[in-house]
Formats: structure tokens, C-alpha cells, sequence
């Protein structure tokens, strides 16, 4: 331990005669404990709302899609699903259709979305099968076909499961003149999802991909082909790998381009929130600050000394500045400690609730870990350490004689 330390140690471990700077010392540490265990709490919410919401839309959507520019309809699914499913990191892949429709039931009707899905597959690249509530997700394309609706458009429409809804589409009319007419076909509700996600859950059906082809005039064609894979931290290289096999005219995209606007607000969230939560711990540091120049009044004679005694501006510069580390070091610490306890404890026991309908999920979401908890760390000892410059910086500028000649 050099000297510089060793003064600082015992400076900082000294009874302190004036209550008014212990009591600075005290406020200004906590201030630091405060901020650390703020920022390591709201990062780990934010990080909790950012897995939940991508495990939900995950449920009910595939790691990637294939699809055609233009949206042009894919008629040559057999010819390229065997190549897609030859690129490294693609687990399974299941072709889809896509469109709109308006929904009656019971004098109630709805514009939603309508996806045509071949169940057995479908269950390979998405978790809809887990979503399913009530019901069943066997899609029978039978003379009366089977549909699956979100919780809350089955609510809207007042739907059970066993009752005959109606899907309607425009389509052109064989009459030259007459432009598009209707085209309505019952379909039997055999089961209902919850994905989550109120606009999912809201606008969402499935039914079987053949009568889906009937009812958009899609004869032996897909929308496009939906994918999971091995690793969807990885759908980046992936997507860029099948699109080179597949070539023109087909585009892929990845489960975080299909989302981007959302992973962004998150994203952006989270920053704003560190930054509005570091100025408590730079509040904190000005306490530090000023705590230090009042020891530097208070230790004149002593800097004076040590100055006499051959101390150079640097060493009394190192002590201030030790000693401010330590109260530092000791705030953030604790704050770290703090902040993953409280953590720990929302994680499990879940005493604080949320409004299900509003954030999807009824209990507050806590994900620590130990990336952010470093970042805070970083910062936060950052902040503590600037704070310590100046004062240590005036301590250093004092003169031998003007620091003891009224002594």
C-alpha cells in the first residue's frame, strides 16, 4: 500500500470531528447506493418487458419469413422448400397464405387479418399450438372448414367454440362490368388463441391453407414460407444466407426486421431510461465533489505538513482523489448489491402487479444481467471518479507556506 493510499484510508476511517461533513459523506454515498440500485432495477425491467414481448411475438410468428417482391404469389413451394431447409441453422419451415377477410357472426362482423396454415407444419416454426385456450388446433378442411380466432375477436363476435362464423373476400366477377363481388364461405370455430398480444388476439384467424387457396383464388399457391431456427440470434446471417440460394424474385426477413419499429421503442426505452436514471448518481458525485472540498478547508494545515515534509503535488493530489474513490467505490457497490437483491425479489415473489390489458403480462417483468450490471458499474465509478478532479486538483495547488502560516 503506498503512503498516499494509507493517508487516505485513515483519513476516510477517521472519527470525523465536524458532524455537518460526516453527515455530507453519508448523503452523498447513498445518493450513489440510490442511483446504481435504480438504473440496475429499471434495466432489468426493461430487459424483462424486451424477452416477454419477444417470446409472445415469437408465439404466434416464425423466426423468419420467404416471400416474393410484390408479394407476388409462390408457386413453387415444393421446389424450394428443400433448399431453404439445407441452409445451416434453419430447423423447419412451413409454407402460409395471407390476406384479409371481413368476419360476421351473430349480426357482428369485423375487418381481420385470415392466416391459411398447414397445422402439422405450422406447429414446426411457431408456438401456436401452446397459445391454443379452448378448442382444439386440428384444422379440418372439410365441406364446413375449421377456424381458430384470437381470445379477443372470439369476445367481440361473441363466438364459442362449435359455432358457424362467416369469412368474406372480394373477388372479380366472371361478368364483364360488374367489377368484384363477394365471395362467403362458413367456417366452424374449433378452437381459440391467446398469443398475448391484444392486436394479434384482436384480428387474427387461422384456417387451413387449402380452404384459404379457394376463398383468395390461390390455387396450389402460398403466400410465402414461414421458418424457425436453431439459433434466432442468428436470423441475420441466416435470412442473408437463403437469400442468396433462392435468389430473385424472392426477399427474406427476419423476426427482428418483421418487428423493428417495437425492438427499436425498446431499445430506445431502456437508453433513455439509463441516461435520466445516471444524472441521480451525478447528483450523488457533485455531493462527492463538495464533500472534498470541504475536507481539503478542513486539512490545510495537514496538506501543509505534507507538502514540508517533501509530499509532491501529485501524491496530495492521489490522496484526495483516493479517498473520494472510496466513497465511491463503496456507493457503488453497495448500490450493485442493493439493486440485484431487490431485483432477486421482484423476480420471485411478484408482489408488484400490472395492468394485464394494457402491458400483456399481469406481473412486472425482472431479467438482471450481469452485461448491465457492469455498464452501471462503469458508469457510475466513472461519474465518482470526474467528481474527484477538482477538489483534488485545489488540494494539490496549496503551498507549503500559505497552508500553515496561521498555524
Amino acid at each position: 500500500m503506498s503512503y498516499e493510499s494509507y493517508i487516505a484510508f485513515r483519513y476516510f476511517t477517521a472519527k470525523k470531528k465536524s458532524p455537518f461533513l460526516s453527515a455530507v459523506v453519508l448523503i452523498s454515498t447513498l445518493g450513489v447506493i440510490v442511483g446504481v440500485a435504480s438504473l440496475i432495477i429499471v434495466l432489468g425491467v426493461m430487459t424483462g418487458f424486451h424477452t416477454q414481448w419477444r417470446q409472445r411475438i415469437l408465439g404466434v410468428s416464425s423466426h423468419a419469413v420467404v416471400l416474393k417482391y410484390h408479394n407476388e404469389p409462390i408457386t413453387e413451394v415444393e421446389e424450394i422448400l428443400p433448399k431453404i431447409e439445407s441452409v445451416p441453422n434453419v430447423a423447419a419451415a412451413a409454407p402460409f397464405l395471407y390476406s384479409k377477410a371481413i368476419i360476421s357472426y351473430g349480426g357482428r362482423t369485423d375487418g381481420i387479418a385470415v392466416k391459411g396454415i398447414v397445422p402439422m407444419l405450422e406447429e414446426r416454426v411457431s408456438e401456436l399450438h401452446k397459445n391454443i385456450v379452448l378448442g382444439t388446433m386440428q384444422l379440418q378442411s372439410s365441406e364446413t372448414p375449421s377456424v381458430i380466432l384470437g381470445i379477443d375477436l372470439a369476445d367481440n363476435l361473441r363466438a364459442h367454440i362449435g359455432d358457424t362464423v362467416l369469412l368474406a373476400t372480394l373477388q372479380e366477377s366472371p361478368l364483364a362490368g360488374t367489377g368484384f363481388v363477394p365471395k362467403i364461405k362458413k367456417f366452424k370455430v374449433t378452437g381459440i388463441f391467446d398469443s398475448g398480444f391484444y392486436e394479434y388476439n384482436a384480428s387474427l384467424a387461422y384456417i387451413p391453407s387449402k380452404a384459404a387457396q379457394e376463398m383468395f383464388q390461390l390455387p396450389d399457391a402460398f403466400t410465402g414460407v414461414a421458418l424457425k431456427m436453431d439459433d434466432m440470434y442468428k436470423a441475420k446471417e441466416t435470412v442473408q444466407k437463403i437469400a442468396g440460394v433462392l435468389g430473385y424474385p424472392f426477399r427474406v426477413s427476419d423476426w427482428m426486421d418483421l418487428n423493428k419499429n417495437l425492438f427499436a421503442a425498446l431499445q430506445l426505452e431502456k437508453k433513455m431510461m439509463f441516461i435520466i436514471l445516471t444524472l441521480i448518481i451525478l447528483v450523488a458525485a457533485f455531493g462527492i465533489s463538495a464533500t472534498l472540498i470541504m475536507t481539503v478547508m478542513r486539512k490545510t494545515r495537514e496538506i501543509g505538513i505534507l507538502r514540508s515534509m517533501g509530499a509532491t503535488s501529485r501524491s496530495i493530489m492521489k490522496i484526495f482523489m483516493f479517498e473520494g474513490g472510496m466513497v465511491g467505490s463503496i456507493g457503488v457497490g453497495l448500490g450493485i448489491l442493493v439493486g440485484v437483491l431487490l431485483s432477486m425479489l421482484l423476480r420471485r415473489y411478484e408482489f408488484i402487479s400490472i395492468p394485464g390489458d394494457i402491458y400483456f403480462i399481469s406481473k412486472l417483468p425482472v431479467e438482471t444481467r450481469v452485461t448491465d450490471c457492469l455498464l452501471v458499474a462503469v458508469a457510475a465509478l466513472g461519474i465518482t471518479f470526474l467528481a474527484t478532479i477538482y477538489p483534488s486538483y485545489i488540494a494539490s495547488r496549496l503551498t507549503p507556506v500559505e497552508a500553515i502560516r496561521y498555524e
